[in-house]
Parts: C-alpha cells; sequence; structure tokens
C-alpha cells in the first residue's frame, strides 16, 4: 500500500483516483485475509504486528523501491501484481486451507490491479513521447525487482523444498519466474517498450525466453533491510499503527457495547 498510497492525492484525474483508492483498499484487505489465516495456527495478530515493527517479520521485497512517477502506478499494476498473481494462483490450490481460501479471492482482485496497471500503460505509450518515456522509465526500474519477488535461485532457497514437500509451494521458483518472464514479453511489446535486458531473447529450442541474471547481491541486500526503502517502510508503518490506536480502542469498546446489549 505505501509505495502507491502517496500518489492518491496526486492523481492525474478524479477516475485515477478513485481507480487506485479501490486498489489501496484491495490491498488492506488481503493483508487482513491473510493475517486472519495467520491466526489460525493459533499466532495473535498484534505479536506479527510487532515482529513486522521490529524489523523481524519479512515482507516482500518489492515494497522497498520508491515511486517516483505516475507511470510507476501503472508498471506496479502491470509487473508486481501479474507477478504476484504469477506467484499465488498455484496457492489457491495449496495444502493448508485457510490460506488457499484467502488467496482465491486474493487472486480475483490483483487480477483487476493487473488489469488497471496495465490499461494505464497503454494511455501512457499512445500519449505523448514525454509520457512514453515515463513509461520506459518506470519499466527499467521495476523490472529486475519484480523478477527478483518469485525469491531466489532453487538452488539457493531455503524453504522451497520443504514448502514443495509439503504442498504449500506447488511450483518452483524459477518455474514461476520464467512463467512470468513469457508472459510478460509480448506485453512489452504491444506497448511498444524495451525490456531493460540486453540479453533476454527467445529460445526456440526451450520453447522459453531466455534472460540475464539478476542481481543477487541487490536482492540479498534489500531482503536484510538495507533497500532503498526499507527504513522508510518501517517507520511509517509504526507510526501509523501507533497513531491508529485511538481507532482500534474505540472499535473495541463498541464491539463490547454491543455485545452487552444483546446479552
Amino acid at each position: 500500500m505505501q509505495p502507491e498510497g502517496n500518489w492518491i492525492t496526486r492523481a492525474p484525474s478524479l477516475h485515477r483516483k478513485a481507480i487506485l483508492m479501490a486498489k489501496v483498499q484491495d490491498e488492506a484487505g488481503h493483508g487482513l485475509y491473510l493475517y486472519s489465516a495467520a491466526e489460525t495456527l493459533g499466532v495473535e495478530r498484534d505479536d506479527l504486528q510487532e515482529l513486522l515493527h521490529q524489523g523481524k517479520h519479512k515482507y516482500s521485497s518489492i515494497f522497498n523501491y520508491p515511486t517516483l512517477s505516475w507511470a510507476d502506478m501503472g508498471t506496479i499494476g502491470w509487473l508486481v501484481d501479474g507477478a504476484a498473481i504469477t506467484n499465488q494462483v498455484m496457492l489457491t490450490r495449496c495444502s493448508y486451507g485457510p490460506y488457499a481460501r484467502a488467496m482465491v479471492r486474493i487472486c480475483k482482485e490483483e487480477s483487476f490491479h493487473q488489469r488497471q496497471g496495465y490499461e494505464l500503460l497503454i494511455r501512457l505509450c499512445n500519449g505523448s513521447p514525454e509520457q512514453k518515456a515515463m513509461a520506459q522509465d518506470a519499466l527499467d526500474r521495476w523490472w529486475w525487482p519484480s523478477l527478483m519477488m518469485f525469491g531466489p535461485n532453487d538452488s539457493d532457497s531455503t524453504h522451497s523444498e520443504q514448502s514443495m514437500r509439503w504442498k504449500i509451494k506447488r511450483v518452483s521458483n524459477d518455474d514461476l519466474r520464467q512463467q512470468f518472464v513469457d508472459m510478460t514479453v509480448p506485453q512489452a511489446d504491444y506497448l511498444g517498450l524495451t525490456i531493460p535486458d540486453p540479453e533476454l531473447r527467445w529460445n526456440p529450442e526451450r520453447g522459453h525466453y531466455d534472460f540475464g541474471e539478476i542481481d543477487w547481491e541487490e536482492f540479498w541486500r534489500v531482503v536484510k533491510g538495507d533497500g532503498p526503502m526499507n527504513r522508510d517502510r518501517i517507520e511509517h508503518k509504526t507510526r501509523a499503527w501507533e497513531e491508529g490506536a485511538w481507532v482500534r480502542a474505540a472499535a473495541s469498546a463498541h464491539a463490547a457495547k454491543r455485545a452487552r446489549s444483546a446479552a
């Protein structure tokens, strides 16, 4: 939510503002679904929040990059939410029911997010040269972080083997990343944008696109808390949690009052 939330007040039209607000609202709901799923394992939501504020609870590394232009809103929808769908569709069939059921709805809403992002980029790419250049700049900055969303290579993944054995994860990191690249390259061609990878080319023998090596040093640096926006994101999240304490207290008091009235 944070990378996009700061663009709500700067959206170029009321129509775009309404779309972005709806998307941010959806993303807040996704957090609620997943916290609810985690609670079925016996953990308290407040404990998870505290771990997040202390920097001990991991979240997607993609949120630690800045959003520098309006084109980023389209590119995040197209690439980041597109990568999320690629990751999450398999999770609708995972072995843990509460998680799988949450993912069904999340994937439906992420599909809307991906489509609105791509539609925004179509508008920019068919607009002025400056607008298309802004779209290309956003693609240049978000392409590699989007590929990083699938995690390390299978050979370097700590938990993949166990997750596959338990059927929580049903497709490997490398296979998911390949699916995403194969899906996205023709979409970039349609937009008239150039993917920033000189090694990208179709491999007829494999029936897939070959692509360059990810900067794994950057990946691990961001995952470990030293990305461009890591500190800002945690500070913002902690401040919002503290400033929203009165809302949680009021909601709890209201719920208790209703329970007493119904007794």
